[in-house]
């Protein structure tokens, strides 16, 4: 069980995680939406140790949640100047040898010999991909991994998830494209104001987006009028 409580992080007197409480079945996919501002960068900044709580606690299979239980894929990658993809690969390999950087690189086709710089923003993404494969942590935090990937690609990587899942990975996943999420996850979680509001398991997904936005009808009211204006 990944398991938050009371969780609590603020920026001077702006209280961006409010006392967040959630609880996450291990070997599962699960979906975090919120709208800009809800703390979803605050949350995942603090998972992977850049922000220290002011209280609460994370934990990870009854022990205290480290950075060494997560991989981390952001939403944007840095990578250093004149590596090759090889190269950047290789630092990630260190604690584990036996990841084959060729046999994973069938499948998604990257040119590992050639300057990272030289890659185009789909590859970049897919070597990041790659590079968090080869550090085997229990837990994934992909944020936004379905960004500037092709069709074909964005398939790919639903599978591999699915397939780590299978394998007893913990997988928590960010997007803006609610489909993206219904279609992969076992449970998605909503954040609003530095709270989980509500967690929905798959036989409620048709109903997330309705609980999400429950004053559409109101909102489509004041674009019409903006509009006719």
């Amino acid at each position: 069980m990944f398991k938050i409580s009371q969780l609590t992080v603020s920026y001077g007197q702006h209280l961006v995680l409010n006392h967040l409480d959630w609880e996450l079945p291990k070997g599962q996919i699960h979906g975090l939406v919120g709208l800009n501002g809800a703390g979803k960068t605050t949350l995942f900044n603090t998972l992977f140790g850049i922000i220290k709580a002011q209280k609460g606690t994370i934990s990870f299979d009854n022990q205290p949640f480290t950075k060494n239980h997560l991989g981390y894929l952001e939403t944007q990658n840095y990578f250093y100047s004149y590596l090759t993809g090889r190269e950047h690969l290789s630092i990630f390999q260190f604690n584990n040898p036996q990841f084959d950087s060729n046999h994973w690189n069938s499948l998604f086709n990257l040119p590992l010999d050639d300057l990272v710089e030289t890659y185009s923003t789909g590859m970049k993404k897919k070597l990041a991909f790659m590079a968090l494969l080869c550090q085997n942590k229990p837990f994934l935090l992909l944020d936004e991994p379905f960004n500037a990937l092709d069709l074909e690609t964005n398939q790919q990587l639903r599978l591999i998830i699915k397939a780590l899942a299978d394998k007893g990975k913990t997988v928590l996943v960010t997007s803006h494209i609610m489909e993206s999420l219904t279609l992969l996850c076992d449970t998605i979680s909503y954040l609003e104001n530095g709270k989980i509001v509500f967690c929905e398991t798959k036989e409620n997904f048709a109903n997330i987006e309705q609980r999400i936005f429950h004053q559409q009808s109101n909102l489509q009211e004041k674009i019409n009028s903006l509009i006719n204006s």
